[in-house]
């Protein structure tokens, strides 16, 4: 069985926007307990525990609810996986979803010297608060982070995971997303920002990703916009086994169900963005990375 537990934490911004709304999904198994048919509340299956730990930073304006089906492969595949809905500050003066990004941490004088993801750490330390007490105790390996993203979400990651700033992080996993920079943030037009994040990191991505096609203009560079290849090839920090996956036929939204369409740009995307066998196949890749770079002890090679 899987079940989920919330909570929320406090991330930096001006009230009302400095709360992230976190669900936790983990692996549960049910006792058949009066306290459990009267709160809903069901034990940590702990065959397996402690259990090493996604973070998922959702793109913008896309709820956390729409990435339940990566929860639930995540946590079937032997992991705990947890990500949040956090209303804020977007480009150009919106407010909406987001993963949480500090604007000045990749502008030109400022990437490098802090985290830009602002939920991060405040996520991560209520993980750890959780599994020291409750219904997760004991249960979360916070020695086995791995960090995934979905577009911005995505982005924020790969500029975010360095281990001076989340020595936790042991690999980081993204979809649609790459770290090539906005030029409006005052940087030369087709820049890729080098990711500071010192682990195995896996690119995936769709064929057919319509949203970044239409988002070229923002960062110049000509007609061969292609971030992602750029990222793979410029970005990643030699000494690791990172991959590059291209979904056929995939959009930028394949991995978003349900997917809302009133929010959001999927109207961008190629039409038939619901993409059971997309989804099937990121969801593969997920396990198999979480599994190669977060192994229990006894799956560790001597």
């Amino acid at each position: 069985m899987i079940r989920s537990l919330r909570t929320a934490v406090r991330v930096p911004g001006d009230a009302p926007f400095d709360t992230a709304h976190v669900t936790v999904y983990y692996p549960a198994k049910p006792t058949g307990s009066d306290a459990e048919r009267l709160s809903g509340v069901i034990p940590v299956d702990t065959d397996g525990a402690p259990f090493p730990v996604v973070l998922f930073l959702p793109g913008v304006n896309v709820p956390s609810t729409s990435y339940r089906w990566l929860a639930e492969r995540v946590v079937a595949g032997g992991a705990v996986f947890a990500t949040f809905d956090l209303v804020g500050s977007l480009f150009g003066g919106a407010v909406g979803l987001t993963p949480g990004l500090d604007l000045t941490a990749v502008m030109p004088d400022g990437y490098g010297s802090k985290p830009p993801g602002t939920a991060i750490r405040p996520v991560l330390d209520e993980l750890l608060r959780l599994t020291a007490d409750g219904v997760l105790a004991d249960s979360l390996d916070m020695d086995r982070v791995v960090l995934g993203g979905h577009s911005a979400g995505g982005t924020v990651a790969l500029e975010s995971a360095s281990p001076e700033w989340y020595p936790e992080i042991v690999g980081v996993f993204v979809y649609g997303a790459h770290t090539m920079v906005a030029a409006a943030l005052g940087w030369d037009e087709g820049t890729v920002l080098a990711s500071p994040a010192d682990c195995p990191v896996l690119l995936v991505v769709g064929e057919q990703d319509g949203i970044m096609a239409a988002s070229k203009d923002r960062y110049g560079g000509g007609d061969a916009h292609d971030p992602v290849t750029r990222t793979f090839r410029e970005a990643l920090p030699d000494g690791h086994a990172h991959r590059l996956e291209v979904l056929a036929g995939a959009s930028h939204m394949a991995v978003v169900h349900p997917e809302d369409p009133t929010t959001a740009r999927g109207f961008l995307d190629a039409p038939g963005a619901d993409d059971p066998a997309g989804r099937d196949t990121f969801g593969d890749l997920v396990i198999d990375f979480i599994r190669s770079t977060a192994p229990t002890p006894e799956e560790t090679p001597a």
